[in-house]
């Protein structure tokens, strides 16, 4: 097999498997007289297949493990194809007559029929990979969502004619849903390791959708407005939603994520101790084609904290202009941010300068161009919303009945809010 003929798909992480197995394909081509050198090729036969076995548990494949590892490699790599594809599908240029001939070696690879390894070896080890067999549970680096593109996107390229047509679909693949980590999941967390600020994918994350918050319907329209705008290449705003706890501020830019996923958005989550990180975030994303909103949840600055400078700076005041693909939203229970007490109030008065202080710390709200409030709702509201959430929910309980413990709920579990009637109807649903 002529992989070292690769000009655009190699040096791939995780090729160890591929390179083996192509070892065994030319070495088993001919004729293996040589009891020595059957049993070194076996060794290194079961040696791929126990990886090939232990990366389908870990990503949770399942069929024709052979195709989807090699479709898991297809996927991950970022070369200058697979950039210059996602989200905007097939590009022009000379760059397609390279992918085109790294796409026919691949094809190879995807038509081998193992029984020449078996036969020449004289084992049966890989018929059954080739429909394995696996549980129904995700795995550890892939949720069920991304393991099911993965081996649907294997069978595609399995089922391909020619390298021109498998072309076509792996170029598809990266026009709808990108390449990569970056394309392939939707949030991230930054991460220290070896080589530095590192974007890390977050497997888990909670399905809510904007449907699913009962009310506020002004608060997620200018949510939206500003998204859409984001995701479709207009100008946005950097966003703060701010009000009282348990409103759904949180949970409205976790839908935003589900909802505008499909169209190129990314979400990654950044906390305050990480703010001096952000520059070396955004040089990694600045040049991708996919729209970034970075997340920074309960935000807010105790009086001796300096953080928010470095904020400040990457939102806008530095020499380098902030990338149109990065938008920042926050969600705080602050409107300013930067807690205030009467101690500043006092201070002022010794301080010559007292206007600029109050308004370098006021400055950084103004730097987000929309601000959205999320205020607790009135007993009618709360009413609204349990019985929207017990409706979706299929609680079945008298309205009256069901309202009366709903107020009984809240005078003992925080109060008017969104959170505490989602915990009530939680409670009802576990009861039952």
């Amino acid at each position: 097999m002529r992989i070292k003929e690769l000009m655009i798909y190699k040096n791939m992480e995780e090729s160890g498997i591929l390179q083996n197995m192509t070892v065994l394909m030319e070495e088993c081509s001919k004729e293996v007289d040589k009891e020595d050198d059957k049993e070194r090729l076996k060794e290194l036969l079961f040696d791929s297949v126990n990886q090939l076995l232990e990366l389908s548990v870990s990503h949770g494949f399942e069929g024709n493990l052979w195709h989807n590892y090699l479709t898991y490699l297809l996927a991950s790599h970022e070369n200058a194809y697979s950039t210059s594809c996602e989200i905007v599908g097939e590009v022009e240029g000379s760059i397609n007559v390279a992918a085109l001939h790294d796409f026919t070696i691949y094809k190879e690879l995807y038509d081998y029929e193992f029984s020449k390894i078996e036969k020449a070896l004289e084992v049966q080890c890989l018929s059954f990979l080739q429909d394995y067999k696996g549980s129904s549970r995700a795995g550890k680096v892939f949720n069920r969502r991304i393991r099911d593109r993965i081996c649907s996107l294997g069978k595609n390229l399995a089922e391909t004619e020619n390298a021109e047509e498998f072309k076509t679909v792996m170029t598809q693949f990266y026009k709808e849903f990108g390449v990569g980590k970056l394309g392939l999941h939707k949030a991230f967390r930054v991460e220290h390791g070896e080589n530095g600020t590192e974007i890390v994918p977050i497997t888990r994350i909670a399905h809510v959708h904007l449907d699913d918050l009962v009310g506020y319907e002004i608060a997620k329209k200018k949510l939206i407005e500003n998204t859409e705008a984001f995701v479709r290449g207009r100008r946005a705003n950097n966003c703060l939603l701010f009000g009282d706890a348990g409103t759904g501020k949180s949970s409205s830019i976790k839908a935003i994520l589900n909802q505008y996923y499909d169209q190129g958005l990314r979400m990654i989550e950044v906390y305050k101790h990480q703010f001096q990180d952000l520059n070396d975030i955004i040089g990694q994303i600045k040049n991708r084609n996919y729209k970034f909103i970075i997340y920074m949840d309960d935000l807010s600055f105790e009086e001796f904290e300096i953080e928010y400078k470095y904020l400040k700076a990457v939102i806008e005041g530095g020499l380098e202009k902030k990338p149109e693909n990065v938008l920042i939203y926050a969600t705080s229970n602050r409107r300013h941010l930067i807690r205030e007490t009467f101690k500043d109030k006092a201070d002022r008065d010794e301080e010559l300068h007292t206007n600029d202080t109050v308004q370098e710390k006021l400055s950084l709200v103004a730097r987000f161009g929309v601000t959205i409030y999320y205020g607790k709702p009135d007993k009618k509201e709360f009413q609204q919303i349990v019985l929207g959430l017990a409706r979706r929910s299929g609680i079945d309980m008298p309205k009256e009945k069901l309202l009366l413990e709903a107020n009984r709920w809240e005078l003992n579990h925080g109060g008017l809010s969104g959170r505490t009637a989602q915990q009530f109807i939680d409670y009802l649903a576990g009861r039952e």
